[in-house]
């Protein structure tokens, strides 16, 4: 319950506001500038907040820091609601972004915690759950506006936070001090996890899928009106498809990979997928076949799942999970926050978007060359640091 709760959690701050912008910008003056920054904030945040989970942690222990975490975002919903600035909306926004970032970090270690034999299995629940929170608030958040005013739209959803808070006191409360064994690698062994070749390739396989996925949510219906002549409603359509095609691949993909002698198939599969859809995209970008490069590229996202539960694959102890999960994450969120920027500035420069789609598709491959050492079956604790 704790798990589940925590993931439908993580991304409802997230898609809250920009399908109620033009509510909010009645009460606050927002302007393109500043949508454009709310909507950089949650990766940066991300980002931010990860390097210093890990510290948290090893002073107050996993439970204790999730229900801070929680509170954040509980407090960062409110304030949000209450604003009346957008400073202070941007203010309380970064701070429920901030929640997220050290709840983000900490949920693979705790699937490590409590489900060392189900890594796969709880690890697919939360990842299809918080894409689940993703998607739950674009589908109400306007009715809610239209009826009770936007500021019940985006404060409604620290209610859910609270939900979340409960179970994890239970847990709190019945937790015991972890003995630290003499095979398990103390804290200050890990402080290097930035010199393992392992950490960084994952690190990559995460953060270029992160961007890839961020500029396909930023642009991918421009794209789809210029190269495929498709009309606006019907490159929202192919948005929503694009989106909902990672389900099924958080669902699954989790517990392949525990399931999997080699994990360098998935990856293959990943990399493969990006590559055929943006292909398709430059080569026969028909409105009648265009929805199937849609969904090969919206596939190749499985390698976001994939890179969570690794996290927990690739670390023999709980202090190499948070270690490990806090650099892949903190770093990999930074990383990912430059896609739609990037894509944005290419296609500006040469007016086309051969020369973003082309980018896409490299990162893609650079993907490949990383999953070469993810799939290795080393452990983060049995590192070789990087000459």
């Amino acid at each position: 319950m704790a798990i589940v709760l925590v993931a439908l959690n993580l991304r409802t701050a997230v898609a809250a506001l920009s399908p109620i912008f033009d509510e909010i910008a009645v009460d606050i003056a927002l302007g393109s500038v500043g949508i454009g920054l709310l909507g950089m904030l949650p990766p940066l945040c991300f980002a931010a907040v990860g390097p210093f989970t890990p510290a948290l942690h090893r002073r107050f222990g996993l439970e204790p820091v999730m229900i801070a975490a929680l509170a954040v975002m509980i407090g960062g919903h409110v304030l949000r609601a209450a604003g009346d600035s957008y400073a202070v909306l941007a203010v309380a926004s970064a701070i429920t972004f901030a929640g997220m970032g050290a709840a983000n970090v900490l949920l693979p270690p705790l699937v490590k915690a409590y489900f060392p034999d189900r890594i796969g299995l709880v690890t697919s629940v939360y990842a299809t759950t918080m894409a689940i929170g993703a998607t739950i608030p674009p589908l109400v958040a306007v009715q809610v506006a239209d009826s009770a005013g936007w500021r019940i739209s985006v404060g409604m959803w620290s209610v859910l936070a609270v939900f979340a808070l409960a179970p994890l006191v239970v847990l709190a409360v019945r937790s015991r001090r972890r003995e630290v064994t003499a095979d398990e690698p103390q804290p200050v062994a890990l402080r290097g996890v930035w010199r393992s070749p392992l950490a960084w390739s994952l690190m990559i396989v995460f953060g270029l899928t992160g961007v890839n996925s961020y500029a396909m949510f930023a642009w991918l219906p421009a794209v789809l009106v210029d190269v495929s002549g498709v009309t606006d409603g019907q490159a929202g359509l192919l948005l929503s498809l694009y989106s909902v095609t990672g389900l099924p691949a958080a669902l699954v993909v989790p517990v392949l990979a525990v399931r999997l002698k080699n994990v360098g198939v998935l990856v293959a599969v990943g990399v493969l997928c990006y590559v055929a859809g943006y292909a398709g995209l430059l080569l026969a970008p028909a409105p009648g076949i265009v929805w199937l490069w849609v969904i090969l590229a919206g596939l190749g996202a499985l390698l976001f799942p994939l890179a969570l539960v690794l996290i927990n694959l690739r670390t023999r102890s709980h202090e190499g999970a948070v270690a490990l999960s806090s650099f892949v994450q903190s770093v990999g969120y930074a990383l990912a926050a430059t896609g739609p920027l990037v894509v944005g500035v290419l296609h500006e420069l040469t007016g086309s978007w051969t020369g973003p789609i082309l980018f896409l598709a490299g990162t893609a491959v650079v993907v490949g060359v990383a999953g070469v050492v993810v799939a290795r079956p080393r452990m983060l604790e049995d590192r070789r640091p990087l000459r």
